[in-house]
């Protein structure tokens, strides 16, 4: 080591350390409001997902909540108002599955004060954990904007929006065929119903028809036949031209149907014969509706057979297709079975399978606007841009409304009252005064007939409450809401495209004609390193409080940049060491430049490193290489944000490559030499400042660290995030200057080569080294001073002893 960087290692800041530096600094920006919203110019809103305080803080978590970080701290350095808000789903039935759990009770079997009580003391204590995780993780959320779904204020805002879409003739209550979970006992949306691949078997049941003859059609719901109330074919299906208008009996229950003909019918699906009843999937429900058929009620709200399935009321579903099975069997009816692989429906919540029934339920006309959910879809930009396609088909396929009446305990109260005289059957609201309002707590008597009015007892469905999250975050109907809508980021994982997207641009243009979002962002899933979906059954599960012990927040933040936007990213330990040591090196970079940027100010006596220098034209080619390529850095990097591409790639690619490999070696002789020293450092600074910046919204511990322990002092902000955002200066981009560099590294790495491959140390000193290239003449004092050449010159070279990867001859004499 140089003597003279051993008199200065006294003044060395101290190493690093992480997990200080995290205490520290999210102490600071929470005590100094550095995040804190700020109406001025223009705003960036980002409507963010309220979640399910669960307490369960996972790897996903830490990919979607840092994505639309990393967004909201760019925006702000590019000089936006950001409003980044941060709420707490808290309605819903997975909050009363865990209650159930915690308590070992049913919201039935206790007052619902009571029950109410336990899910609020539930929420609290579990927000306070996500809370702190989100933290942790430097998430820039203003925290001034918190709520609950359950805030008297959020649910009078849904409550009001309920009673404008019912003038709106958007809200609406009748009795149709909806999904319903006989195990949660509510009503659930299309949204909520997922589809899993199950074993079932396949019954080929005996029909006998009107006057003579048999039908056989193979069905995998046998206890429905007591609401079986036509039988279809295929108009195509020449087997079975006969028998069309005519009458089959239903076997067991002796009911006669009609033969009647659809060409959704597949013809290679058991016998090509199906029959309808009520209900056994939505294929049904078309069916009946389109052909004004019976309504028969087989299955009620528990999953129990119904007094018209006779002998088998009372019995389960399951227990009933047994029975029914075996009746036909001994009667003659059942000609064969056999096992089939199905896709079933199944409650998102609880994971059993859903019935369709025939209830009064509120809804929305989802599907009166489907034109203009499309157009407004397409109309978003999606990042990436294929994750429209989810958004579309659903709103396409969407042929049902959206019910949004559940019936639990812990939810947003439906704002009405029904009369209890049947020949009056108003419907009662409150006004919006009176709201925040509970139906079952205030007595209303009916406007029309004077009778004291039954309550709702039914609650809003969860995503009607999260639904609002964007008029929530823009305060409507108060004054001034419209500079809030639409939200400039919309940032989900793609799980929830069809629920929490679809129901926010329907809400909206239901309720102001306007878009909920402008840019939708998406994530996608994380994965064991293994490469298969993380799960504890597999041992490739990690949570984010085991990461955050071996690992600082910085580093796992570098590892969410290593995949690619919307796909699914594998967790990788490699990738979190890789990152600690690239901060390491920063900070070491920055400790050895802060030592020689304040030296030569102290020796030129100047108070800025920007007055180091007169003019950018006095720099060394070197410098202006180094500049050139940061330039062009900046435009990448800023590029990139605003195509939603979070890569730190670039900026460590252009720190460790480029800037410490090379031209930090290549400069350190002027440094020690005093050798155009004032020149080096003022690049040193400019490309340091600007790489502190660009790393700020990836890394925002370390950057806050370098830029308070040294940039502070020169520059006007408390905080690196709230500095400005580097600007491309074109008039430092130097082609020539680059070639020079670029030609630079070449002789750097061939003569570094030459001498380990010749058991040399690299400082060795070199005796005499000829280059067969005049191009390099204004890089001959600093390769000189680099490579310790004593004689360093151009000629022409007979016997080279190696060639650099631009075939340039070089001989040397060491």
């Amino acid at each position: 080591m140089d003597k003279k960087t051993d008199t200065n290692q006294k003044e060395r800041p101290p190493q690093y350390d992480a997990k200080v530096a995290q205490k520290k600094w999210g102490e600071f920006w929470a005590k100094d409001n550095i995040y804190k919203f700020e109406k001025h110019g223009k705003i960036f809103t980002i409507d963010t997902p309220p979640p399910y305080p669960s307490g369960d803080f996972h790897a996903g978590n830490i990919l979607n909540w840092t994505y639309f970080d990393f967004i909201a701290r760019y925006k702000r350095m590019k000089g936006f108002s950001v409003h980044f808000p941060q709420g707490w789903d808290v309605h819903g039935l997975p909050t009363e599955a865990k209650v159930e759990k915690w308590k070992g009770k049913k919201s039935s079997e206790v007052p619902k004060d009571q029950w109410y009580q336990w899910c609020d003391e539930w929420t609290v204590s579990h927000i306070d954990e996500m809370k702190e995780m989100i933290n942790s993780l430097g998430i820039s959320v203003d925290w001034s904007f918190e709520y609950k779904t359950s805030d008297p204020d959020y649910v009078k805002m849904v409550q009001h929006s309920f009673l404008e879409l019912m003038e709106k003739g958007y809200a609406y209550r009748g009795k149709h065929p909806i999904n319903w979970c006989t195990n949660c006992l509510t009503a659930i949306s299309d949204a909520e119903v997922d589809r899993l691949e199950r074993n079932s078997r396949l019954y080929s049941i005996k029909f006998p028809l009107e006057g003579s003859g048999e039908i056989v059609i193979a069905t995998s719901r046998p206890e429905l036949l007591t609401a079986c109330v036509t039988i279809i074919v295929n108009p195509k299906d020449e087997r079975y031209k006969e028998i069309v208008k005519r009458r089959a009996r239903v076997p067991l229950f002796d009911h006669d149907v009609e033969i009647l003909t659809s060409d959704t019918v597949d013809m290679e699906f058991g016998t090509g014969i199906m029959m309808v009843c009520t209900f056994g999937d939505k294929e049904d429900v078309s069916i009946v509706m389109k052909n004004a058929l019976p309504i028969l009620d087989a299955i009620d709200e528990k999953g129990r057979m119904t007094e018209i399935a006779k002998k088998y009321h009372g019995l389960s579903v399951v227990d009933a297709r047994k029975s029914i099975v075996e009746d036909l069997r001994s009667k003659g009816f059942l000609l064969g079975e056999q096992q089939i692989t199905q896709r079933t429906g199944i409650c998102w919540r609880c994971k059993n399978p859903i019935e369709i029934l025939n209830k009064e339920q509120w809804f929305i006309r989802a599907t009166q606007i489907k034109k203009e959910m499309i157009k407004e879809t397409e109309k978003a930009k999606w990042w990436p841009h294929h994750m429209r396609i989810h958004q579309l088909q659903w709103t396409e396929s969407m042929d049902w409304d959206w019910v949004v009446s559940r019936q639990k305990v812990y939810g947003s109260p439906i704002p009405v009252w029904y009369c209890s005289n049947d020949k009056c059957a108003d419907i009662i609201i409150p006004s919006v005064d009176e709201l925040p309002i509970d139906p079952e707590k205030k007595e209303k008597k009916c406007q029309s007939c004077g009778n004291i009015a039954k309550p709702e007892t039914d609650r809003f469905d969860t995503w009607f409450d999260s639904s609002m999250t964007t008029y929530w975050h823009a305060q409507w109907p108060k004054e001034g809401w419209r500079n809030y809508i639409p939200a400039s980021l919309q940032p989900n994982g793609m799980d929830i495209i069809r629920t929490w997207d679809y129901y926010l641009m329907l809400r909206s243009l239901m309720l102001t004609k306007l878009p909920a979002y402008e840019n939708v962002l998406i994530n996608g899933m994380v994965l064991g390193e293994d490469g298969r979906k993380m799960s504890k059954s597999l041992g490739n599960y990690v949570t984010a409080k085991d990461i955050f012990e071996k690992s600082s927040v910085d580093a796992v933040r570098y590892w969410v940049t290593t995949g690619a936007t919307g796909n699914d990213i594998p967790f990788s330990w490699k990738e979190l060491q890789h990152a600690e040591k690239f901060y390491v090196k920063l900070t070491n970079i920055i400790n050895f430049a802060s030592m020689h940027i304040t030296s030569a100010m102290e020796s030129s006596g100047v108070d800025h490193p920007s007055k180091l220098i007169k003019s950018t034209n006095d720099l060394e080619y070197l410098d202006k290489w180094m500049l050139s390529l940061l330039q062009k850095l900046v435009s990448d990097v800023t590029e990139d944000f605003e195509q939603y591409n979070f890569s730190l790639l670039k900026i460590e690619e252009f720190v460790w490559h480029e800037f410490a490999d090379y031209y930090l070696e290549m400069i350190k002789y002027r440094m020690f030499n005093n050798y155009k020293k004032e020149e080096a450092v003022w690049t040193l600074y400019n490309c340091l400042y600007t790489v502190t910046r660009l790393l700020a919204p990836f890394a925002p511990f370390v950057t806050e660290e370098i830029y308070k322990s040294f940039f502070e002092k020169f520059e006007n902000s408390k905080s690196v995030h709230i500095t400005d955002w580097p600007e491309l200066q074109e008039e430092l981009i130097d082609e020539k200057a680059e070639d020079l560099g670029n030609l630079a590294k070449d002789i750097v790495s061939s003569i570094r080569q030459y001498k380990t491959s010749n058991k040399l140390p690299l400082n060795a000193p070199l005796k005499e080294v000829i280059i067969e290239d005049d191009a390099i003449i204004p890089l001959i004092e600093d390769l000189k001073g680099t490579l310790k050449i004593e004689d360093f010159k151009t000629g022409r070279v007979d016997n080279e002893d190696l060639i650099t990867k631009k075939s340039i001859k070089i001989k040397i004499i060491s």
